[in-house]
């Protein structure tokens, strides 16, 4: 079962020590080639994007300053040594370059979701990107910062969120366009209640294609609605 979200502990600090802080909990990785795997979060507030299917609009606003010491101690408190550091958009707060970093020193495993349309050249080579390719029905396409992917490396993975057979046909052209499937995992997901994720499925075995299919796990253990999981 998972555990309650921590108690956001807000804290006054110096900015470039500190960061807004939308949640903090632990559950069941969700997605990625770790699915399944419990796994400490760091929700991070705000976001550049304005996806059409976002479900943690919650995160654009809502969230409380934490120092980088006191976010560290509280994921220390969970039987986990993977860390997702997610949003919103988790890159947006130049404080968390030295959270990632500080996780990394602690010999923790550390995911990074991001909508890719931020620089990921910060980031700390040892972290493991989940890199979210924005298709059209996000609303996003013009906001992909297409040069980022000559910054990936080979275990950073690729995510494509589909809400149409459009978005689908578009995110082949891209696999082909960045050569992407022999260079990273390459994960495709359909949008939560408006694609069906055996529909798409279902494409992907018709064209042979070699990614991954995810279907939010998360989801389908707690719901849409539950937060904290």
């Amino acid at each position: 079962m998972v555990q309650k979200k921590s108690d956001i502990i807000p804290s006054v600090t110096d900015p470039k020590d500190s960061l807004t802080v939308n949640e903090i909990f632990f559950s069941i990785q969700g997605e990625s080639t770790r699915a399944g795997q419990p796994c400490a979060f760091v929700r991070l507030a705000h976001c550049n994007l304005r996806c059409t299917y976002c479900d943690t609009e919650y995160a654009f606003h809502e969230g409380q300053d934490m120092s980088l010491e006191n976010i560290r101690r509280q994921v220390d408190e969970y039987p986990t040594d993977l860390v997702e550091i997610t949003g919103g958009e988790p890159l947006l707060q130049s404080a968390v370059f030295p959270l990632i970093k500080g996780f990394l020193d602690d010999g923790k495993i550390v995911l990074i979701e991001t909508g890719g349309s931020i620089d990921v050249r910060p980031v700390d080579s040892r972290a493991i990107l989940i890199y979210d390719i924005k298709c059209p029905d996000s609303g996003m396409v013009d906001k992909n910062l297409w040069e980022n992917l000559s910054h990936l490396k080979p275990n950073d993975e690729v995510k494509f969120v589909m809400g149409s057979r459009r978005d689908y046909e578009w995110a082949k052209d891209q696999l082909d366009c960045w050569d992407l499937v022999s260079r990273h995992t390459v994960l495709f997901s359909s949008v939560w209640g408006q694609l069906d994720p055996r529909e798409l499925a279902e494409w992907v075995l018709q064209d042979g294609l070699q990614v991954r299919l995810q279907v939010q796990l998360h989801k389908i253990l707690w719901s849409n609605e539950v937060r904290g999981v």
